[in-house]
């Protein structure tokens, strides 16, 4: 994101940098669809719609990005996620 600032007849660029990362959920043989979705549900405050896309996407590709933000923003989600018994990294 740019923001500029006018002083005096200057023009100042500064670029505020963010780290956007992601939480990803990679596929098993272990949980089922049900509560994978429940999971997402839950603990990334998904709606029922984008949580059923983004299990189909895991069972499909193998991986999904569930959600994105600041690496502290996605930390307690993963851990809650790893609790429940599914694997998730933040990349």
């Amino acid at each position: 994101m740019q923001v500029l600032i006018d002083t005096d007849e200057e023009i100042l660029e500064k670029t505020v940098e963010t780290d956007i990362k992601k939480l990803v959920i990679y596929n098993d043989d272990v949980n089922t669809f049900d509560w994978v979705i429940d999971t997402l549900i839950e603990v990334c405050n998904h709606s029922s719609e984008q949580a059923e896309q983004c299990t189909i996407i895991i069972h499909y590709k193998g991986k999904c990005s569930v959600k994105e933000g600041e690496f502290e923003e996605l930390v307690p989600m993963r851990n809650e996620i790893c609790k429940r018994g599914i694997s998730a990294e933040i990349h």
